[in-house]
């Protein structure tokens, strides 16, 4: 199937990037210009930032962007094979899980954060379906700093669509999105300032605490 690029289509909000085999809503531009600059520079300075380790190819490795994990317990945060555990909220994050959960409807107990210091630092092709998280939770997802393209691509049909995440902006993924399509932020050239990503989520602590 040909790719769509959603941008261009956004008229009102919430719009559905994805509507079958799980649900993803853009709500455009939540938080103004100017506060969200203050919030920016706020958890650029505040926050414990440290590089990312993956494990590619059975060897781990640093990544270039930076990653910090916060949470209402110290709680447990498995993928990549590499665990972190929870630091305590601080009042940018906290005032910032209120916001979201009061667009989105959802509550949440967790939030990985990630900082892009530039466009040549993406993510790859993934989907957020770790043993830790509540099952078809929804995730919350705030964008701070440069506009970023985002894509999704189906596991079986292939069908890929993207998204531009705007300064101040919220994307919410819910029901089997995770059991069905992979998301990614790819690479580009034309970005030289950075950007950060709160995922507001929710540790199932049934069967961990």
């Amino acid at each position: 199937m040909q790719n769509r690029d959603l941008f261009a289509e956004i008229e009102e909000t919430p719009i559905k990037v994805v509507d079958y085999d799980g649900v993803v809503e853009y709500h455009g531009i939540l938080i103004p210009f100017e506060q969200a600059n203050r919030y920016f520079d706020a958890l650029f300075n505040k926050i414990k930032w440290q590089s990312d380790q993956a494990n590619i190819f059975g060897k781990q490795i640093l990544t270039k962007r930076k990653v910090a994990w916060y949470g209402d317990k110290p709680f447990s945060y498995t993928y990549s094979n590499s665990t972190k555990h929870a630091l305590p909220w601080i009042e940018e994050l906290v005032e910032l899980k209120k916001i979201i959960e009061e667009k989105s409807g959802h509550c949440f107990n967790a939030c990985l954060l990630n900082l892009y210091h530039t466009g040549d630092e993406g993510m790859a092709w993934h989907s957020d379906g770790e043993k830790d998280l509540l099952k078809n939770g929804a995730i919350g997802s705030l964008s701070l700093g440069a506009e970023r393209k985002f894509s999704f691509k189906h596991k079986v049909n292939q069908q890929t669509l993207s998204v531009f995440l705007q300064h101040g902006s919220l994307l919410v993924m819910k029901g089997e999105t995770q059991s069905h399509w992979l998301h990614r932020l790819p690479p580009t050239k034309k970005v030289d300032t950075p950007r950060i990503n709160l995922t507001f989520r929710t540790i199932d602590e049934r069967s961990k605490y």
